[in-house]
């Protein structure tokens, strides 16, 4: 499929998006927005790729915000169902992803952008990134789940200060936080995701799946987790992939997973 704003390269069983907008500082418009869902859908649909990388073009930014000229005009339902659909349409649907993605958040994190990356699985930060939700700043509120995924990560006071002061933050606060993952040099970023990648991709991709929902379960509102894990955890005995899983475990082999 072709895109106008993203880059989808395949590398075997492993994927990279590139929102590809440089001189918009890869900011994040309607179009992206759908484009990102559609190859999302794509990839996760193809059996074969077991992790997916997501990053920004050039060296500035992996998603410098959201393009505010396609919003500064809207009506509060115009900006209610703007931030609705864009939950729905993409931030949801990357965090319930079965397929693990990785963001490798290459320069300024902003807005939309850092929304973007907390919605993803987790996140590896070059060192000349710089996180923040500065949507105050412009009258505004994050729309797109920054006020309940921040707080998830790196607990409320923080997540209240950062927000309120509209502040950016850099990569060793990203760190200490627990808002990222790890840090390394940008020309290192790529090659150490996919490292990371390669790891998962040698793992059940049907039992990696399963992990996400219990663990997304555990955010959820009126949602046992405790439950979602033992019903995700049982039905784990019923896939090929545990078949094999243990049939190496005890025959002291590498496991080769089906993926069913």
């Amino acid at each position: 499929m072709n895109y106008n704003n993203l880059i989808v390269a395949h590398d075997g069983n492993l994927a990279t998006v590139t929102i590809d907008r440089p001189k918009k500082l890869n900011a994040l418009n309607q179009e992206t927005i759908k484009e990102l869902q559609k190859a999302f859908a794509e990839l996760d649909s193809e059996k074969e790729i077991k992790a997916i990388i997501l990053t920004g073009s050039g060296e500035k930014a992996f998603v410098a915000g959201a393009d505010i000229s396609e919003f500064a005009d809207f009506s509060v339902e115009e900006g209610k169902k703007l931030a609705a659909n864009g939950q729905e349409i993409l931030f949801d649907f990357v965090e319930n992803l079965s397929t693990p993605v990785i963001a490798a958040v290459n320069g300024f994190a902003l807005g939309g952008g850092l929304e973007l990356a907390m919605a993803c699985h987790f996140r590896v930060a070059s060192h000349n990134a710089r996180m923040g939700l500065p949507e105050v700043s412009l009258g505004v509120i994050p729309g797109y789940g920054g006020t309940q995924r921040l707080p998830q990560l790196i607990g409320k006071g923080r997540a209240m200060e950062l927000i309120m002061t509209a502040g950016m933050i850099d990569v060793d606060r990203a760190l200490d936080y627990g808002l990222v993952n790890n840090v390394v040099s940008q020309e290192e970023l790529l090659p150490y995701c996919l490292k990371i990648a390669k790891k998962i991709a040698n793992n059940s991709s049907v039992a990696i799946s399963y992990a996400i929902k219990a663990v997304n379960a555990g955010f959820k509102t009126n949602v046992n987790g405790y439950e979602s894990e033992i019903e995700a955890f049982g039905n784990c005995f019923g896939t090929a992939d545990f078949k094999e899983g243990t049939s190496a475990f005890l025959q002291k082999r590498k496991a080769d997973f089906p993926g069913e």
